[in-house]
């Protein structure tokens, strides 16, 4: 089976005011942290940047989104459309400390499933989640419709929901659901 990993580095950072993907943590950027952990846990990994140039320093290949303006769900798409897998690990760049472990538990419970989405906290993310290429048709009818919210289409596919990560630590979820879109979570990421 294929896996790549999508990190999905698209967004406009206006809350933080500057490009968070690349805000220092702890002797690294932000985005390498999570290409170094993704590449222990697929096969392998590609970056969605409308802007190549900031990422040509991580040696991966780089896709630009496909529809302007469409937020994530556009990143999928041109994930899903310019790379062929069987999984797609995605990981949005906010969140600087994902972890294999938590996508290893989700991916054994990809089975006959469309996407596992995980569940922290009561909450759904699917930008940590896993897809398979055959949701594209249903990703793009939904841009094209405008409904641009990254689960807009998860009734249309079957989706698994996992909320518990038996073999994972607290801490270790704690991390990897952890996004940082403002200067005050930037600060505490560089405390976690």
């Amino acid at each position: 089976m294929l896996t790549c990993g999508v990190v999905l580095s698209g967004g406009q950072s206006t809350r933080m005011g500057t490009n968070k993907s690349l805000l220092p943590i702890d002797g690294k950027v932000a985005i390498q942290h999570i290409v170094d952990e993704l590449t222990h846990c697929v096969n392998d990994l590609i970056v969605i940047a409308n802007d190549k140039q900031p990422y040509e320093f991580l040696n991966q290949r780089i896709y630009a989104d496909r529809f302007q303006d469409k937020g994530p769900l556009a990143g999928l798409e041109s994930a899903l459309f310019n790379h062929d897998a069987d999984l797609y690990f995605v990981a949005a760049c906010d969140m600087p400390f994902v972890s294999c472990q938590v996508y290893n538990v989700l991916s054994e419970q990809a089975e006959d499933f469309d996407a596992v989405i995980p569940i922290y906290e009561g909450r759904e993310h699917p930008l940590a989640g896993i897809y398979r290429r055959s949701i594209l048709p249903h990703v793009q009818n939904n841009i094209n419709h405008d409904r641009l919210r990254m689960n807009s289409f998860h009734s249309d596919i079957n989706v698994k929901y996992v909320d518990t990560f038996p073999s994972v630590d607290d801490y270790t979820l704690q991390k990897h659901f952890f996004n940082m879109n403002n200067p005050k979570q930037y600060e505490a990421a560089k405390r976690l």
